[in-house]
């Protein structure tokens, strides 16, 4: 094997497929990235036996052939060698060895055989279709912050893909909870993706998912079964497992009769609560809301450091209330604002609350109070 890439489209290429590899693993092939040069083109995949990633560029071949060599290495080359540099790969497939060579630079790297590398089994996708980027990243996007750490629950690791019903009509939607805050974010149902299995997607494929979706027009072809998920560029293609496991019934979570509103700019508020809960304890990171009419008042009070509170300008007319939060969640929750404003429902100061953008509910939040 023999050919010659430049640099920049080396490292765009590399660095998708050394951020699947697992830094710590018991099985020494799955630390590289396995380079197949064919044609007009050279594919770089790499996996984790979980999720499974192929990067195809355009090079220059002299000889066609096959190895594997550590990603991470070979990523941090190619990141180190000067822009518009033309990088040179060679491998006789007898010495063991990957000669990279970019100008006076000189590199021979270990190399394993191409047939200890493991390939992801194919799968049998039920259901196929296109949609664009920018609405892909909005769906995983806004959601992930809630995919749940705690892995003794499993089903909520990931962000659960389906279709649904809703105010709008069918739509395709993305769910995530830890049991503490949830997100539901929707978009106009693809055509093609009616009759799509309901799956968990991975945090980690989310994660890897997402940098493949920065150029707004590009179409992402979606393919989906029971047992594995599918998104392809024409460059790239991401193929992970979905969770083995049923994902709870979200929607008895989410309140549907709130009887108090607030209406207030997400960005103040967000900037509020953060000077608020500077002194707040780590370990709880409550924040007291308290609300009357046309005011909100944010409050702290930890005795070990001290108090703190904030008055806002806000939209409200209904009763007074007094509701505590984790100052992180009420952040995050900020954060997936588009809009100036945010509107929060409540019904009483033991009951979820709601957060949408004003009139928009292709996308809510709930998160659960907390004493104070």
């Amino acid at each position: 094997m023999k050919f010659s890439i430049e640099r920049t489209t080396l490292l765009g290429a590399v660095n998708q497929a050394q951020s699947v590899v697992e830094r710590r693993n018991t099985i020494p092939i799955l630390a590289n990235v396995l380079i197949e040069a064919e044609g007009d083109s050279v594919s770089f995949r790499a996996t984790d036996l979980d999720i499974d990633v192929v990067d195809k560029a355009v090079a220059r071949i002299e000889r066609g052939g096959a190895t594997t060599v550590n990603a991470v290495t070979l990523h941090e080359i190619a990141r180190k060698l000067p822009d518009g540099a033309l990088v040179q790969l060679a491998d006789d497939g007898t010495s063991g060895r990957l000669k990279v060579e970019a100008g006076k630079s000189r590199f021979a790297l270990a190399t394993m055989p191409k047939d200890d590398f493991p390939i992801m089994a194919s799968s049998e996708y039920t259901t196929n279709f296109t949609a664009k980027a920018q609405v892909l990243r909005r769906l995983f996007d806004k959601s992930k912050f809630a995919i749940s750490t705690e892995e003794t629950r499993y089903y909520l690791n990931g962000v659960y893909f389906h279709t649904a019903d809703s105010e709008a009509g069918r739509v395709l939607r993305a769910v995530a909870t830890d049991g503490h805050r949830l997100a539901r974010v929707d978009t106009v149902l693809s055509e093609g993706a009616e009759g799509m299995p309901g799956v968990i997607v991975p945090r980690k494929a989310v994660g890897e998912l997402l940098k493949l979706l920065d150029d707004d027009d590009a179409d992402i072809a979606v393919s989906v079964s029971d047992t594995k998920i599918r998104f392809a560029t024409l460059a790239v293609t991401l193929t992970s497992k979905v969770i083995d496991g049923t994902f709870p019934d979200y929607a008895r979570v989410i309140p549907t009769d709130s009887t108090r509103r607030l209406e207030v700019d997400a960005g103040a508020f967000a900037k509020a609560v953060d000077r608020v809960a500077t002194i707040s304890s780590e370990r709880s990171r409550a924040v007291k809301l308290q609300m009357e009419e046309d005011r909100l008042i944010l409050s702290v009070d930890a005795p070990e450091n001290g108090n703190a509170e904030e008055e806002l300008a806000v939209a409200y007319s209904d009763e007074k209330l007094e509701i505590g939060f984790n100052a992180k969640y009420l952040l995050e929750i900020a954060a997936q604002a588009d809009r100036e404003n945010a509107v929060f429902l409540f019904n009483s100061a033991g009951e979820p609350t709601l957060m949408r953008e004003v009139n928009d509910t292709s996308a809510i939040y709930v998160v659960m109070p907390m004493r104070v």
